[in-house]
């Protein structure tokens, strides 16, 4: 799908559509949502986001620790992480995949991913009050222990995209890719949006959301009683540029695909994302309560929410907690936190 037919859809309704990039904030072995105050956790992510971040990020409001973002939205402290993604050699050996930025948006970001906020709920309440995050919201898609082509189909908001070109989209798949693509891999994380309107949090860090999507960014069903309040419906897409690693010659004997995450898994089946709310004040409900789409929500183009440049982005980071070679240059033998095969 190209952007302006997304754009086109979004705009049918009154609500806002906030579509923004964030730059790295940090790649390193630390997890505060399932294993808090573990350095190092499993597995290694790559984070986006406020400075706020670490092993024991604070449950209460993350914006009031935080003195910079890597988001073109400055007053978005929020952190936004996944797993990273490597390519094994026939030798055994790994190296890390690359990023790189997602079209259309703010010149100069270095990689991360691109986030929204969509209220794409046009058969139910779409066009009724969004409640946006409140401080201390937290919660996570997927598992890493997902094994299931019959579970991973289930999940509908988590997918692959086999990129032709960095502006257009093809066929979804619940696993990785099989064939080489032309311009890398995009990884879709779409969250659940409907909350229980009590808990922050739930111990398994879902339990207090339901997911009511059918998929992409396509209309969602009305939530359960359970459930009731309606939230943005929050997606991340990570371009990981596969590119210098498409010459079959180097994938498996086999012919199987190369990639596997950084948790050891090379189905793709387990791909998951964790989110911490973040927004300072009321940043996010302001721009839910808008009807500016996109860039047009930054105060540059007349919209609710402060911006800034890239190289402010940019220069935002944390120190590394783990210091270890995580396969950026080097190959490595086996990966970060992960038993040899």
């Amino acid at each position: 799908m190209k952007w302006f037919t997304l754009v086109a859809v979004l705009a049918e309704s009154s609500q806002a559509a906030l579509r923004f990039g964030c730059s790295v904030l940090s790649v390193q072995r630390l997890d505060p949502l399932v294993q808090p105050g573990a350095i190092p956790s499993t597995h290694v992510h790559q984070i986006i986001g406020g400075n706020a971040f670490n092993a024991t990020i604070r449950t209460d409001d993350v914006s009031k620790g935080a003195s910079c973002t890597t988001c073109v939205f400055s007053e978005d402290f929020s952190n936004y992480w996944t797993a990273l993604l490597y390519f094994k050699a026939r030798n055994g050996t790994y190296k890390r995949v690359p990023q790189y930025v997602n079209a259309d948006l703010t010149s100069g970001i270095q990689a991360g991913m691109t986030v929204y906020y969509t209220q794409q709920d046009f058969s139910s309440n779409g066009n009724k009050h969004i409640t946006a995050f409140q401080p201390g919201f937290r919660m996570t898609v997927g598992s890493p222990t997902v094994t299931s082509s019959t579970k991973a189909a289930s999940q509908k908001g988590l997918r692959y995209t086999c990129l032709q070109t960095i502006m257009t989209r093809g066929a979804e798949t619940a696993a990785f890719p099989t064939a080489p693509c032309p311009a890398g891999i995009m990884a879709i994380h779409h969250f659940p949006a409907c909350w229980d309107g009590k808990n922050l949090d739930s111990p398994n860090h879902q339990d207090h959301m339901y997911d009511t999507s059918t998929g992409g960014f396509q209309v969602a069903s009305a939530c359960p009683s359970t459930h009731p309040v309606r939230m943005p419906q929050l997606a991340y897409e990570t371009m990981w540029n596969t590119t210098a690693f498409n010459d079959k010659s180097i994938w498996p004997t086999d012919g199987s695909q190369p990639f596997v995450w950084s948790y050891n898994d090379k189905l793709g089946y387990g791909t998951h994302g964790d989110y911490v709310f973040g927004w300072k004040d009321d940043a996010l409900q302001r721009a839910m309560n808008s009807s500016c789409m996109f860039t047009g929500c930054g105060t540059d183009q007349g919209g609710p929410l402060k911006v800034q440049a890239a190289a402010a982005m940019n220069a935002c980071k944390v120190p590394d907690t783990v210091t270890e070679d995580i396969g950026t240059n080097a190959w490595l033998s086996v990966l970060p936190g992960q038993k040899a095969d």
